[in-house]
């Protein structure tokens, strides 16, 4: 409360090094909307629909296609010239583009991203996003996740992430993050007062 986006950022990434987390580099994740284009509606009587195609610095030779409540598409990173090709079926929403950047920590098993997302010059939210690496099923490490969470984010602390509840006993993929990634920038693009948190 009463805090600018920027101060959120140094509070938290402050108590991560106080933790003793290290600094790991960089990160950056980034979201252009694409919708169906009119022709396409009209000539098929279809209701339009959005897709969103990301990056994430951590999968720099991939690139991922989501559909809001559909599937989510993992190709390599020449998608976008794809999606120039298609533009008589999906054309870009260029005020759209939305990105969360930011520093990569490490804190023992840990590894944590805060970054400020932006849509064009101005920061809307925050992201942060947890990873625990040694465990690959999310449900087996959601109560470890909460109490390390808690330890810097205290009672901001996010609930459990609705992919979880489809991928109970399965094993977490890059595609599970960027469907939080993107959900976290739909509510963001939806509301205009800062801060909001995200996690994995």
């Amino acid at each position: 409360e009463g805090k600018s986006v920027q101060q959120t950022v140094e509070i938290l990434t402050r108590k991560l090094e106080l933790l003793g987390a290290e600094k790991q580099g960089t990160f950056c994740v980034d979201c252009e909307t694409y919708h169906t284009a009119a022709s396409t509606i009209s000539s098929q009587g279809q209701t339009g629909k959005l897709m969103y195609v990301m990056h994430n610095s951590e999968y720099p030779l991939s690139c991922f296609a989501l559909f809001e409540s559909g599937p989510c598409l993992i190709a390599d990173a020449n998608f976008d010239i794809l999606m120039v090709k298609l533009k008589g079926f999906f054309q870009n929403a260029k005020a759209n583009k939305i990105e969360s950047r930011g520093t990569r920590y490490q804190y023992c098993d840990f590894l944590v991203k805060v970054g400020t997302v932006t849509m064009g010059p101005s920061a809307r939210g925050i992201s942060v996003e947890v990873e625990y690496c040694p465990c690959v099923i999310a449900n087996d490490c959601w109560s470890l996740l909460i109490e390390f969470m808690q330890s810097f984010m205290g009672n901001h602390t996010p609930g459990i992430p609705s992919v979880f509840g489809t991928k109970q006993d399965s094993i977490y993929s890059p595609a599970d993050t960027m469907v939080q990634y993107m959900e976290l920038f739909n509510k963001i693009r939806k509301q205009q007062q800062v801060p909001v948190a995200g996690i994995r």
